[in-house]
């Protein structure tokens, strides 16, 4: 008598879990602690299920850290959009740096993680580039594109500042930059 076949498990949203856990592993072991097993275990689905949604672990980190970038950018362009004067993007942009930039540590060890792969690997560059892209974007309305690009490496690294010193930040310190930078010449 045939054996009947298993029925096959319904579970439309395993790649996107697998995508997730990925970011999560990152988080938690960093890009050398991060295995197909690892990923596998931590989204809960057969290792098999790794090689089935990607062709390999470079494909899975390239979704991963796409997804990660993009959820950073969005949040920065939900915090610019109501923004109609310069004021007012100054004190969106500032709450952004302040709030928002590496408010977890998972987000700060994942931009981290995602910055030195760009480093070391440049095809990684097109993700760190457009996320940068968007975050410039948001601040095109209300100032010139070299002064976009000065706000946002004071973002990126103001925020690094505050994630990684022993000492508290001064939060009058980012209003006071963005000041500075903005102020005529």
């Amino acid at each position: 008598m045939p054996v009947p076949a298993r029925p096959r498990r319904h579970d439309p949203e395993r790649r996107d879990r697998i995508i997730d856990a990925c970011l999560d592993v990152i988080a938690e072991h960093g890009m050398a602690g991060t295995s197909h097993r690892r990923v596998a275990a931590a989204a809960d689905v057969p290792l098999g299920s790794m090689t089935y949604h990607f062709s390999g672990m470079d494909e899975l980190l390239r979704e991963a850290f796409a997804r990660f970038a993009d959820q950073m950018a969005a949040r920065v362009e939900q915090r610019m959009a109501s923004a109609a004067t310069l004021d007012e993007a100054l004190e969106a942009f500032g709450a952004n740096i302040g709030e928002d930039v590496f408010s977890t540590q998972r987000e700060l060890v994942i931009s981290q993680e995602l910055y030195t792969l760009a480093a070391r690997r440049p095809e990684y560059r097109d993700l760190t580039s457009a996320w940068m892209a968007r975050t410039r974007a948001t601040l095109a309305p209300f100032v010139d594109e070299d002064t976009a690009i000065l706000l946002d490496a004071m973002n990126e690294g103001l925020a690094l500042h505050r994630a990684l010193h022993t000492a508290p930040a001064r939060t009058a310190l980012i209003a006071e930059a963005l000041g500075r930078l903005t102020a005529e010449r």
